[in-house]
């Protein structure tokens, strides 16, 4: 597998997530293209920065937490689409929730930790199938939030991400 799919994934991503929100039903707080502003003080604080308001974040900085905290480590090694899928995941659940859903899809155990059996699993897995599969699992996720405020938009993103990832399987 290649990094090429990072920045094709980030764009589809950066549209789910929209721009800057502070919806009080939204346990995320602050936000700005996905981006907590809990999560982006931390961030700037590990560097040694002064805080800045998580809705004027250069854009260059947004893009460095995606890359770093969410694609890293895993989605260089997973297949086109199905990396995107849990890009996705882990920015709107986190990795853990992500790779627990991946690995349900896949059928092995949910441990939430990427190791042998699962890297096995995607190695074995036909791409159109686990798509299907973990945008089941992911939708199946959401439904039991049980958050009706948000359902529809969440599920209009499985849908999103779904038909989207489907396209890089073709594609690449």
């Amino acid at each position: 597998m290649t990094a090429s799919n990072f920045t094709k994934s980030l764009s589809l991503v950066l549209q789910s997530e929209g721009g800057n929100d502070d919806d009080p039903a939204d346990h995320g707080g602050r936000t700005s293209r996905g981006i907590t502003q809990a999560e982006y003080t931390a961030w700037r604080t590990e560097r040694g920065q002064s805080f800045l308001d998580v809705w004027r974040a250069p854009q260059s900085d947004i893009i460095a937490i995606y890359h770093d905290e969410y694609w890293q480590p895993q989605c260089d090694s997973l297949p086109p689409g199905v990396d995107y899928l849990y890009f996705d995941m882990a920015v709107n659940a986190g990795p853990t929730r992500a790779t627990e859903l991946l690995q349900r899809a896949l059928g092995v155990a949910s441990d939430g930790r990427i190791g042998p059996v699962t890297r096995l699993a995607i190695a074995n897995a036909n791409g159109r199938d686990l798509v299907e599969d973990f945008s089941a699992e992911k939708e199946a996720f959401y439904r039991a939030l049980h958050q009706p405020k948000f359902l529809n938009g969440w599920l209009n993103r499985v849908a999103f991400t779904k038909q989207n990832a489907l396209k890089m399987l073709v594609t690449t």
